[in-house]
């Protein structure tokens, strides 16, 4: 069992933590309310939009594991974590989907596009009555000759004030439930969508999200993804993606808080000492690295197995995705603690860190939805 990194790994990571840097770093962060599409060049310049497409597309051609590593740099290159998401939704909830299940025709239509984020892609599945309970879609698909007429509004779509493209799942069949519903890559620019937001966030605001509104949209079958009526499965397969590799972002942010967690407790002296003196302290940036080297190996083994395309991964997965948000949220509170006063305020960026964790414990399927899955593998 080898628990080391290549040398061409180390050297792509550290390549792009420098550019990441020198370009979404804290000296080079803008204000502003959410990331434009000057901000998603510059991502897909640095390969981030397109790291696991296929080569022939403009991708990077890369697995899970080496996809994963890439955000992990990303995210702790990138002040921005709002932007690092949603270039991650765009990626594996949307790309990786019209890669795995689109036509010939429409993959290579869209593919280039969502690569060099020419095209901005939006995952559209949750909707008000469908959270967690993705089985109950209000919206329809009804075909009509060769296109589907699409009803419905879905809300919390990442992405979707930018988006070109909408990665959506609607009922086909209400008779047959889970196995009635179907998934569509729908081009923004058909009559019948109305996108509104950004909504107003907690935290992530660098990714832009909104509701979509498909009345009497007619989509040529040909965006029709797989089959009719394996939805489900499709999004299953996008999940698997997303819940193994997108929470590696979080890695990135936590190694580069902690980092300067142990500057500041360096520098910060009380009583005549650095209070990093302080067990008080010291302790609470061990913990911190606990939670940090335990999430990360559990998620790069997650994404081993979805390489190696493994049962076990969906288990795995729920494991990591689970430990990685709650230690984002763990780690993030203990830093506000070690900057004390000057990690509740807004300008040092500490107390976004805090905001932007939080709801990595609810997209992707909730804590409580993985401790589900948990249980369910575990054949309770």
């Amino acid at each position: 069992m080898d628990f080391d990194l290549t040398d061409g790994q180390r050297a792509a990571c550290a390549a792009l933590l420098e550019a990441a840097r020198e370009r979404f770093g804290e000296a080079a962060a803008s204000p502003r309310e959410y990331a434009d599409r000057d901000a998603w060049q510059a991502a897909a310049r640095l390969g981030a939009a397109g790291l696991c497409l296929p080569e022939e597309f403009g991708g990077g051609g890369l697995g899970a594991l080496d996809t994963a590593l890439r955000l992990e740099a990303f995210g702790a290159g990138c002040a921005d974590t709002g932007l690092v998401f949603g270039v991650a939704a765009h990626l594996l909830a949307c790309a990786v989907p019209i890669d795995a299940f689109g036509s010939d025709d429409v993959r290579k239509e869209l593919l280039p596009g969502l690569s060099s984020a020419r095209l901005i892609a939006a995952n559209a599945m949750t909707e008000d009555g469908a959270g967690s309970d993705v089985g109950t879609l209000a919206t329809t698909a009804r075909p009509d000759g060769d296109v589907y007429v699409l009803d419905g509004v879905k809300s919390f779509a990442s992405n979707a004030p930018l988006a070109d493209v909408f990665v959506t799942y609607a009922t086909t069949d209400p008779a047959l439930g889970f196995f009635g519903i179907s998934a569509f890559a729908v081009p923004r620019d058909l009559p019948g969508i109305t996108v509104t937001g950004p909504m107003a966030k907690m935290g992530l605001h660098g990714c832009a999200a909104g509701r979509v509104e498909f009345t009497g949209c007619r989509v040529p079958a040909r965006y029709l993804l797989g089959a009719e009526g394996q939805g489900s499965m499709i999004f299953q397969h996008s999940m698997g993606w997303e819940r193994a590799v997108l929470p590696a972002l979080y890695l990135g942010v936590m190694e580069e808080q902690l980092r300067r967690c142990v500057a500041r407790a360096g520098e910060r002296r009380q009583f005549g000492r650095p209070i990093g003196e302080f067990q008080a302290v010291s302790h609470r940036m061990a913990a911190m690295r606990q939670r940090l080297d335990g999430a990360r190996w559990l998620l790069y083994r997650a994404c081993w197995l979805l390489d190696e395309d493994r049962e076990e991964q969906v288990a795995a997965a729920a494991v990591a995705k689970t430990a990685v948000s709650e230690a984002a949220v763990a780690n993030s509170l203990d830093a506000v603690h070690v900057f004390g006063a000057a990690g509740y305020l807004v300008d040092g960026g500490i107390e976004r860190n805090l905001r932007d964790a939080v709801p990595a414990a609810i997209f992707s399927g909730t804590t409580e939805m993985q401790r589900e899955i948990l249980t369910r593998k575990a054949g309770l």
